[in-house]
């Protein structure tokens, strides 16, 4: 195994050049690595290669068209994360209501294993999310404010509470186990079969810490694939031997997700601050299209299209 060693700024500055980037203000470029991490920077290298076995820029690829596109990830993941915790927020709000309602408002009331699926097969994962979010209270419980204040003063943390300090992970899971007609009366909200949203919510906790933690964004692809909704058939999404190409396990199927989750307020400001993003981009590249960042994220270039698309038409599936 090669040992990778450490690199003064000069060295990264000769790797760079040795690969063919344009290097045209030392200094700055200098302040930019120590400020982001050259590994970080590089990681956008994809899209300005000759190829992969190549591993040489295009000519005429200059470190600021490198950087924009880092920066233009980052502006990208920031909007989204902003969104997505929106969607978090609103589904520990309606899940917190919902099962309060029913089951009560008190530890012993709502985290019971009855209070769940009855299928065989989901009992063991039952008991170990009841585990997990018990474990929850005991280690946050004390470090938050509000549940200190129910624990110390009441003796329980109801749910509404609970879910503060629970993992959006967690309460992804949580539903996926719940009883049939809970989840049918927390989907209907959403106006989202509870079979399509048992899909969606792990998509969206994946993408939401994915966002936390800084990860590359615009070509990240999901495990788990999203059905085929309204949205591809109406913006003519293109298919390959009768199947989708994009807004599948892609940022396009992200962003369709918040289309049908967002109240129609939010996912329009979203659009118009993804699109301004986007746009700074295009006016920083020189040697490849944004149609290449588009493709990278699964994008068609008519996604603003979702932004007309009126939530009355929408279904499930096609």
């Amino acid at each position: 195994m090669v040992e990778k060693k450490f690199k003064t700024l000069d060295e990264q500055l000769d790797i760079f050049r040795a690969k063919g980037l344009i290097i045209n203000d030392e200094k700055y470029t200098k302040k930019v690595l120590l400020r982001e991490n050259y590994f970080f920077i590089n990681g956008y290298r994809h899209l300005f290669l000759k190829s992969e076995a190549d591993r040489k820029f295009k000519p005429g690829t200059t470190f600021e068209e490198l950087y924009s596109l880092f920066l233009f990830d980052r502006s990208f993941r920031n909007i989204l994360f902003k969104y997505l915790l929106v969607i978090e927020n609103n589904l520990k709000s309606i899940v917190s209501y919902q099962l309060s309602k029913k089951y009560g408002y008190r530890e012993s009331d709502y985290l019971k294993p009855k209070n769940f699926t009855s299928a065989p097969e989901r009992q063991k994962q039952i008991n170990d999310l009841l585990k997990k979010m018990k474990r929850q209270i005991r280690v946050n419980g004390q470090q938050h404010s509000a549940t200190q204040h129910y624990a110390s003063n009441y003796g329980y943390i109801p749910l509404w509470i609970l879910v503060k300090v629970l993992s959006f992970g967690i309460v992804s899971e949580m539903f996926s186990i719940l009883k049939p007609e809970d989840q049918k009366e927390i989907a209907s909200i959403y106006c989202i079969d509870p079979e399509v949203l048992v899909n969606y919510l792990p998509m969206l906790a994946n993408y939401r810490n994915l966002c936390a933690h800084e990860d590359i964004l615009y070509e990240n692809r999901t495990q788990k694939e999203i059905n085929d909704t309204v949205y591809h058939q109406l913006l003519k999404v293109p298919k390959e031997d009768g199947e989708y190409i994009k807004g599948k396990n892609d940022v396009f199927a992200l962003i369709i997700i918040l289309k049908q989750m967002l109240s129609e307020e939010d996912f329009k400001n979203m659009t118009i601050e993804l699109d301004n993003v986007i746009q700074t981009l295009n006016y920083n590249l020189t040697t490849i299209p944004i149609e290449a960042v588009f493709d990278r994220m699964g994008l068609t270039l008519n996604w603003k299209e979702l932004a007309t698309i009126e939530r009355s038409i929408d279904e499930n599936h096609e």
